[in-house]
C-alpha cells in the first residue's frame, strides 16, 4: 500500500492544495488579510502564489502525516521559520508568525481531519490520514504511467 511518505513531497502537496480547494473550500479557506500578510519576520514580501494558504495546509497536513504525533502551533512556528537577513549584521533565525498555522489547524479542525490533543497539540484523525494516502495513491498511479519503472514499487 502506498503511503503519503512513498511519493514526492512536492507532488503530493500539491495534489492535496488542489483537493483542499475543490472540496474542502466549505472550511479551509484564506481569511481576508492572508493576501497581505508576510507568514513571518524573516521574510521581506507577502507569498506571490495566489494559493498559498491551500498549499501551506496541505504542508501542515504532510507534517502532521509524517510525525505521527500531536505537534503544537509553537513547532510549526519553528519549522516554517528562517533566517533573517540584518544587512550588515550577521543573520538570525526568526520563527514565522503564528496566526497562520493556528487559523489553518483550526480551519482543517472544523473539516474533520484534524483533532487536538490538549496541552500537546493537534494530530490527524482518521478522515485526514485516509485523504493524505488516497491522494498519494493517485500521485502515485500518475507516476507509474509517466515512468513504467515505478511499478515494481506497488
Amino acid at each position: 500500500m502506498v503511503t503519503a511518505l512513498d511519493v514526492p513531497a512536492d507532488m503530493l502537496i500539491a495534489r492535496l492544495a488542489t483537493v483542499l480547494k475543490e472540496k474542502y473550500s466549505e472550511h479551509v479557506k484564506p481569511p481576508a488579510w492572508a493576501y497581505l500578510v508576510k507568514t513571518g519576520v524573516h521574510k521581506e514580501r507577502p507569498p506571490a502564489d495566489s494559493d498559498w494558504w491551500y498549499v501551506r495546509a496541505a504542508s501542515i497536513l504532510r507534517k502532521l502525516y509524517k510525525s505521527g504525533e500531536p505537534i503544537g502551533v509553537g513547532t510549526f512556528r519553528t519549522i516554517y521559520g528562517g533566517r533573517q537577513n540584518r544587512g550588515s549584521a550577521p543573520e538570525h533565525f526568526r520563527k514565522a508568525g503564528g496566526s497562520i498555522p493556528r487559523k489553518i489547524l483550526q480551519q482543517l479542525e472544523k473539516a474533520g481531519l484534524v483533532k487536538q490533543i490538549p496541552g500537546k497539540g493537534r494530530t490527524l484523525t482518521p478522515e485526514g490520514r485516509s485523504l493524505l494516502d488516497r491522494v498519494a495513491k493517485e500521485v502515485f498511479e500518475e507516476l507509474v504511467k509517466t515512468r513504467p519503472e515505478m511499478g515494481i514499487y506497488k
